[in-house]
């Protein structure tokens, strides 16, 4: 039996999706569904069971399962608060870090494989490079940009100092987009809130630069689609002896002028890109770039091609957002 917390998130529920591919349904979800429409991306997938963080976190503290002594085989766990602007430090503190810390040793407990996200935010303006390298000196020279980041950091220096990071695998994904993110607010991707904005209005738009070795829109980033990191993260997950930290990403950086360019050749419209001004409190602790290091992810034996830039964002727009599809719903086609 399997358990992936963060279940109906936008990774959580590919992960879940390509479980079921594999033939994979004895799956006990965890996450916290609120009053939006997050449940709407568990409704195409196949699961044994579904807990509320709170409830599931219950379980942990009582040493009481509802699934009395079946063996956990394995915890992916996505769950956490993601927003980059939450400002709530303490908040973080419980339900990223403190959160993360009992799921793990619950799992090493059990004998189960523990995959757990952790984030490319931790390497903060990317001055020491984007190398997922445990060594105790690199861990401890990064510098977060946000607190989320911070968060992230915490448990991976927790397991470092545990002598637990070689264990387990944690993931850093970089820039996250696909199917299943409606629901994360202002913290969608850009993807998703251009089209919505072209959609509309028929135009875009992008930040400007406060840098002059970046023109306006070519701020960069290391763009990942959904479907491959939840390939990377299962394969993980399958891979027991591979242990430490893992960049999930494409290894390629590309320019928000580019991904632009994608959108609006996946939507058959000429480009209508505009530039407006980054919000003042953002500027600080804004990324100018960043691409994944993914050497170790391929020596770990990860073999399949990330979904180059244009392909992932056609397949994104035409399969799913044009169709209002989830994983999981593409047999409607």
């Amino acid at each position: 039996m399997l358990i992936v917390t963060g279940g109906a998130g936008l990774i959580g529920s590919a992960v879940i999706w390509r479980l079921n591919q594999l033939g994979e349904d004895n799956i006990i979800v965890v996450d916290h569904l609120g009053a939006g429409e997050k449940w709407r991306n568990l409704a195409p997938l196949r699961f044994r069971d579904y807990y509320e963080k709170d409830t599931f976190l219950g379980f942990l503290e009582g040493h009481a399962f509802p699934w009395g002594r079946e063996p956990v085989t394995g915890v992916v766990h996505l769950g956490a608060c993601s927003s980059t602007t939450e400002s709530d430090a303490s908040y973080l503190a419980k339900n990223n870090f403190a959160y993360s810390k009992r799921l793990c040793l619950f799992a090493l407990e059990s004998g189960a494989r523990f995959v757990y996200a952790s984030s490319a935010a931790t390497y903060g303006d990317g001055r020491f490079g984007f190398r997922d390298d445990e060594s105790p000196d690199y861990l401890h020279s990064l510098r977060p940009l946000n607190a989320y980041g911070y968060s992230k950091q915490a448990f991976d220096l927790w397991l470092l100092r545990q002598g637990l990071l070689n264990q387990v695998a944690g993931l850093k994904y970089f820039n996250v987009f696909g199917p299943n993110e409606q629901h994360k607010g202002e913290m969608r991707s850009v993807v998703l809130k251009a089209f919505e904005q072209v959609q509309s209005s028929g135009g875009m738009t992008l930040f400007r630069s406060y840098r002059p070795d970046y023109a306006d829109g070519e701020q960069r980033r290391d763009f990942v689609y959904v479907k491959d990191a939840a390939a990377a993260t299962v394969f993980l997950l399958q891979q027991r002896q591979a242990g430490g930290l893992f960049n999930i990403g494409s290894g390629e950086a590309r320019s928000w002028n580019e991904l632009a360019q994608a959108l609006f050749a996946a939507l058959k419209l000429p480009p209508a890109v505009s530039y407006v001004e980054m919000p003042e409190g953002l500027r600080p602790r804004y990324q100018y770039f960043t691409c994944a290091d993914a050497e170790k992810l391929r020596a770990a034996g990860f073999v399949q091609p990330m979904t180059p830039l244009a392909e992932a964002v056609a397949d994104y727009v035409q399969t799913y957002l044009l169709q209002d599809f989830r994983l999981g719903d593409e047999g409607k086609r």
